[in-house]
């Protein structure tokens, strides 16, 4: 692989920053040291830079006239206790960088540090896009309602997720729907609660949320075509507190994933009609409460096949390679709703260093050396995309 805009002393800070952020990690809309790091250099790399974006954001911006292009990286950690002994582990109990959100970070501090060294060569400006809050508060759209694709106007935005499912060196790439859609469900089930030994004077709220459980699996089955995807997953079940009781209520919660609008129309209109109809029919009410998250993540083909030629350029095309869908959700979603643009995967297992567990394990880490190709590879894409809209 070529990682020819990087020198030994950037490929030297890109590990040293991602350690440090790696040994502080700060969750969701909490990334105050986090946003300090970033910014603090962003401005040492003469950047013009704006903090407190949604709160703990950071956007950045290089260049001072031509085509805007968006870089985006996600800031925060995980509320998970690190396992790993490596020397930079968390030294924040119960909170840890499990999903490479550090690396994002490093990698495009690392970005920014090379094309301000190049910007005589850059035929435009670049946006950087520094994320709070991706794992869970979805912090994409509170900073794309703060104005970060408008002032000045983005025409495209790219991400990149560093990806224990993909070996170093490879660049994982895909058009269309590459995650999908993530809402959450919640169901309360209200029957009348009584004495185990005399079931008949109750209205059982453990049998029809069981009833509802089962039920539920026949959503994706039998209400959406089998060559589309879609999951409803029950990942939660709270009700009753003695074993000779019946409980007057029952909650369940849930997730439900799809990447195309009408399937995710059909399934959430049919888990309403399924709990509440097996819960009528058991006697017992349903509350149906569904939580919009995150909309599906669709690459732009145009902007796939620019940035599958800059992975080229770095890893070479036989280190390309083409990915299913994910059925997990990222809130890159809401920037690509709006801009054409692409997210990619920057491999990072290395089996033979014992670095393949997955992402949000209590020991998840990762090659270093993908830092180093993650950020070549991004600045190739931001290059090639602002070459393309200055013709």
């Amino acid at each position: 692989m070529r990682t020819e805009w990087l020198d030994e002393r950037l490929r030297a800070d890109l590990v040293a920053w991602r350690r440090n952020l790696h040994a502080c990690p700060e969750l969701g809309f909490q990334e105050h040291r986090t946003a300090a790091f970033v910014a603090e250099r962003l401005r040492r790399f003469g950047l013009e830079v704006r903090a407190g974006v949604a709160q703990t954001g950071v956007v950045a911006m290089l260049g001072r006239e031509g085509p805007v292009v968006l870089a985006r990286a996600d800031m925060d950690a995980l509320p998970i206790q690190e396992e790993s002994e490596v020397d930079y582990r968390s030294q924040t109990p119960g909170v840890m960088h499990a999903c490479g959100h550090d690396g994002h970070t490093a990698m495009l501090l690392a970005v920014a540090r090379l094309l301000a060294a190049r910007t005589d060569e850059i035929r435009g400006r670049v946006k950087f896009m520094f994320q709070p809050a991706e794992e869970e508060h979805g912090g994409a759209l509170p900073m794309v309602e703060a104005g970060v694709l408008t002032d000045p106007p983005v025409q495209a935005a790219f991400a990149c997720h560093l990806w224990n499912d993909l070996d170093v060196g490879k660049i994982g790439v895909r058009s269309g729907a590459m995650f999908a859609a993530t809402d959450a469900l919640e169901i309360t089930v209200s029957g009348q609660g009584g004495h185990g030994a005399a079931p008949h004077q109750t209205v059982d709220a453990v049998l029809a949320a069981c009833q509802v459980v089962t039920l539920l699996q026949s959503v994706v089955s039998r209400s959406v075509n089998p060559l589309r995807a879609a999951v409803v997953t029950i990942g939660a079940i709270h009700g009753g507190g003695a074993p000779n009781i019946i409980p007057p209520e029952v909650r369940l919660r849930g997730t439900i994933r799809s990447f195309e609008p009408d399937v995710r129309e059909t399934v959430l209109a049919r888990v309403r009609e399924v709990a509440e109809g097996v819960c009528a029919a058991a006697g017992a009410r349903a509350e149906v409460c569904l939580t919009a998250g995150y909309p599906a993540t669709v690459n732009d083909p145009e902007m796939v096949d620019l940035v599958r030629a800059a992975a080229a350029d770095v890893v070479g095309w036989d280190n390309v390679v083409e990915l299913d869908p994910s059925m997990g959700g990222e809130d890159m979603a809401f920037v690509l709703q709006r801009v054409p643009g692409a997210y990619f995967a920057v491999g990072s297992r290395n089996e033979a260093r014992g670095l393949s567990l997955p992402h949000h394990n209590p020991r998840f880490d990762f090659d270093e050396e993908a830092l180093s190709v993650g950020a070549e590879t991004m600045a190739h894409v931001l290059d090639a995309t602002l070459r393309k809209f200055a013709r």
